[in-house]
C-alpha cells in the first residue's frame, strides 16, 4: 500500500493531484520553489481556481495535507509536476524537470517510487529524469503517467479517468498501477516510459487538430459569405463518421504547448499535421482581431479612440477558469492597440488587475453594452450566455457585436440596429438570416 505521497511541483497539476488524494485518505506532502505560492497555501490560500480546491484545503491542510519546500524522505511516491514549458522559438525548457528529479533525488531514496507528471518529449523520463535518481541511489523505481485532466473537473476526472501508466521496468510499471489503483476506477498498463510520454501527447495533439479543421472551414466559409455553422450542423446531423468541431479558439496551458513538444519529439522530420494545426489555431485570434478593427471601421468609421469592450479574458469560459495561458486576448491586443481602440474588458472569473496587466480597463458587464462602440465576445462563460439583451441594446453608442461562439440571440442583435458577426460569419448587415433548421 503507498500511503504517503509527495507532490513536487504545486502549480494546476500538482495542486489538483494533491487535493484528490487527500481527498482519497492518503497522506499529502506538497513541495514548492515559489515562495509567493508556498506562503499562500501555507495559510490556505489556493492559487488557482479549480471547483472542490478550497473544501479539500480548508478540510484537509495541517492533518492529511502538508505543504513545504522539500518532500520528506520517507514518502512512498514522489509525483513530478512541475512545468515544462516552451520558450519562444517553441523548444521545450525541461530546466524545472531536471531540478526535480535532482531534488528527489536529494530528499529520498531507492525505494521511492517516482512518477513523472509532467508533460514531456518522448525519452525524456529515461534522459532527464533516471540520471540523477541512478546516480545518487545505485537504483531506482521509475514511473511516466500523464496528467490528462480538463479544468473545471480535475478533481472528478482524477478518480474517473483511465490513468495511463508506463514504467521503466515491470517493477516500476507494477508499483505506478498499484498506486494509482488506489486513487482511480481504471488503469491502463503501457509497455514503457515513452509509451505514456507519448499518450498524453496523442491526446492533446489530436484535439488541437480536432478544432483547427473547424477554424479552417470557418476561414472558408467567410471567405464565401457562409455561414459555417450551418455547414458544420448540416454535414453533422445524423451522420455515422467523426462529427466536425464548431469553430473557436484553442488555448490553456496543455493545448497552446503540447503541439511544440510532439514536435520536439519528432526529430529531423517534423510532423505533417500538428504544427500546421498549430499556427492556424494561433492564427485565428489575429485574424478575429483584424475583422473586428474592419467591421468597426466599416460601422463607425475611425478607429482611433473607438472602444471596443471585450467580455472573456481567460482562455475559455466553460467549465469556467480564470487561466490566462493561451488565452486569445494576447495575440489579439497589439491589434488593438495599432487600430488605436480602447479597450474595455470583463471577465467573471478573472481579477481587475490581470485585466489592466493586458492593457484592457475593466468595466461591468452592463456598461460593455452601453459605453462601448462595440463588443466582442471571446469566451463562453455562463454570464454570457444568460445575458439579456433586451435590458442592455439600444440605450447606447454600441454598433457592433462580434459573438465568437455565436452564443447572443442574432435577432435581437440586428433588430436593435447593430451589425452581428462571429468567427467565420459575416453576414451583411441588416436582418438576421435564418440558419437555424439543421442546428437544432
Amino acid at each position: 500500500m503507498y500511503r504517503r505521497i509527495g507532490v513536487v511541483g504545486l502549480g494546476y497539476v500538482g495542486l489538483t493531484l494533491a487535493a484528490a488524494l487527500a481527498r482519497k485518505g492518503f497522506q499529502v506532502y506538497g513541495a514548492e520553489a515559489q515562495p509567493r505560492v508556498l506562503e499562500s497555501l501555507r495559510s490556505g490560500r489556493v492559487h488557482i481556481y479549480e471547483p472542490g480546491i478550497d473544501e479539500v484545503f480548508a478540510d484537509c491542510l495541517g492533518r492529511s495535507l502538508f505543504v513545504g519546500e522539500a518532500l520528506p524522505r520517507d514518502v512512498d511516491v514522489a509525483v513530478l509536476c512541475v512545468s515544462t514549458p516552451v520558450d519562444g522559438r517553441g523548444q521545450p525548457d525541461l530546466a524545472n524537470l531536471t531540478a526535480a528529479a535532482e531534488q528527489v533525488a536529494r530528499w529520498c531514496g531507492p525505494e521511492t517510487l517516482v512518477v513523472v507528471r509532467s508533460t514531456v518529449p518522448v525519452g525524456t523520463s529515461r534522459a532527464v529524469v533516471l540520471p540523477p535518481l541512478v546516480a545518487a541511489w545505485g537504483r531506482a523505481r521509475l514511473v511516466m503517467a500523464p496528467e490528462r485532466t480538463i479544468q473545471g473537473q480535475a478533481l472528478r476526472e482524477l478518480v474517473e479517468l483511465p490513468q495511463v501508466v508506463g514504467g521503466l521496468n515491470e517493477e516500476s510499471r507494477d508499483a505506478g498501477a498499484a498506486f494509482f489503483g488506489q486513487l482511480a476506477s481504471r488503469v491502463v498498463p503501457v509497455s514503457s516510459l515513452e509509451a505514456a510520454e507519448l499518450v498524453k501527447l496523442a491526446n492533446n495533439c489530436h484535439t488541437d487538430l480536432i478544432y483547427s479543421f473547424g477554424n479552417e472551414l470557418a476561414l472558408i466559409a467567410e471567405r464565401h459569405r457562409l455561414d459555417p455553422l450551418e455547414v458544420i450542423g448540416a454535414a453533422n446531423l445524423d451522420y455515422p463518421r467523426p462529427d466536425l468541431s464548431r469553430p473557436g479558439y484553442v488555448g490553456g496551458g496543455c493545448l497552446s504547448k503540447d503541439p511544440y513538444i510532439m514536435i520536439a519529439s519528432a526529430g529531423e522530420r517534423a510532423p505533417f499535421l500538428v504544427g500546421a494545426a498549430r499556427r492556424l489555431n494561433e492564427y485565428l485570434p489575429v485574424h478575429v482581431a483584424n475583422r473586428v478593427v474592419e467591421l468597426l471601421r466599416q460601422e463607425h468609421g475611425a478607429t482611433a479612440g473607438a472602444r471596443l469592450a471585450v467580455l472573456g479574458w481567460a482562455y475559455k469560459g466553460w467549465p469556467p477558469t480564470d487561466d490566462m495561458r493561451g488565452t486569445p486576448i494576447a495575440a489579439m491586443m497589439p491589434v488593438f492597440r495599432e487600430a488605436g481602440l480602447v479597450v474595455l474588458g470583463h471577465d467573471p472569473m478573472v481579477r481587475e488587475d490581470v485585466i489592466r496587466a493586458y492593457g484592457g480597463e475593466p468595466t461591468s458587464l452592463d456598461k460593455a453594452f452601453t459605453e462601448a462602440d462595440a463588443v466582442l465576445v471571446v469566451n463562453d462563460h455562463p454570464d454570457y450566455r444568460a445575458i439579456e439583451l433586451g435590458s442592455v441594446l439600444g440605450t447606447g453608442r454600441l454598433k457592433l457585436v462580434y459573438d465568437s461562439w455565436r452564443i447572443l440571440d442574432e435577432r435581437a442583435v440586428t433588430a436593435a440596429g447593430i451589425r452581428y458577426a462571429g468567427i467565420g460569419y459575416l453576414p451583411a448587415a441588416g436582418p438576421a438570416r435564418d440558419g437555424s433548421a439543421v442546428l437544432g
